[in-house]
Order: C-alpha cells, then sequence, then structure tokens
C-alpha cells in the first residue's frame, strides 16, 4: 500500500465480537500502525460493572478476536469512568492521525438512554474521527 489515509489509528473495542467486526471493517480503510484500546469502564464511587480480572480477560479475548483479522496491531488497555474521555486522551498521547470506530447497533432511544458514546466520539474528539461500517444491517 503506497498511500495511506492515516499513518496511524486508534480504534476502541468493547468485545470480541465488536473487535471482529470493526477489524473487518478497517480491512478496507487505508492505514499503516493501529492501537487497538480497550477501555475497563471503572464505577466511579460505586462497585465496578465487573471484577478486574474478568474485564482484563475481555480486553485480551477482543484483542486475540481483532487479530484473527488484522494481526500486526499494538494494544492498550485504560481504566476510565469517562470511556469517550479516555479514548480521546489515549489518541492525543499516542500522537496518533485519527480514531475509527465501528457505530454500535442499538435504536435512537437505546443511544439516548445509553448517552451515545458515538455522538460524544464524533463531537469531542481533539482529532479526527473515522467511522466504519461492516456491512451489516443498521437500525436507525
Amino acid at each position: 500500500m503506497s498511500h495511506f489515509l492515516t499513518a496511524h489509528l486508534v480504534v476502541p473495542v468493547a468485545n470480541a465480537e465488536d473487535a471482529r467486526a470493526t477489524a473487518t471493517a478497517l480491512e478496507e480503510c487505508p492505514y499503516n500502525r493501529i492501537t487497538v484500546v480497550h477501555v475497563v469502564e471503572k464505577g466511579g464511587g460505586v462497585p465496578d460493572k465487573i471484577p478486574l480480572e474478568q474485564a482484563r480477560s475481555r480486553a485480551e479475548d477482543s484483542f486475540a478476536a481483532f487479530r484473527e483479522i488484522v494481526p500486526n496491531v499494538e494494544t492498550e488497555i485504560t481504566y476510565a469512568t469517562d470511556v469517550v474521555k479516555a479514548i480521546n486522551e489515549l489518541a492525543v498521547e499516542l500522537e496518533v492521525d485519527a480514531i475509527a470506530f465501528r457505530p454500535r447497533g442499538g435504536n435512537r432511544i437505546v443511544q439516548l438512554l445509553a448517552g451515545d458514546k458515538a455522538l460524544r466520539l464524533v463531537t469531542e474528539a481533539e482529532l479526527p474521527v473515522i467511522a466504519v461500517h461492516d456491512g451489516a444491517e443498521v437500525n436507525h
């Protein structure tokens, strides 16, 4: 590949299924280097959603699933109460060219109730954000 859209991407993944779908979607996106990130969402004064060891295991499973499709990637696990902020901060820290993500399903009500992390990622990022599509049915 002689022309890269971006030299270095940060790519957040939530779980193994999401990682496989995101990696598949990125096959058509020109890049030179990818850092896959899994954010372990901390409780912030309340108990965490899942135990730390289970969270680490989920992250490692996600990375392994991503590597099934795109083998040569770097990985980062980060811990934060604000997933979107953590992704943005890591992207800036790593001096990447862009953040690439695959919007996850869910209707507008689900997105509204969940805080619509995809919308926040796009609107709050200090870097360009690339939404990749895996060809699956998208819910509107």
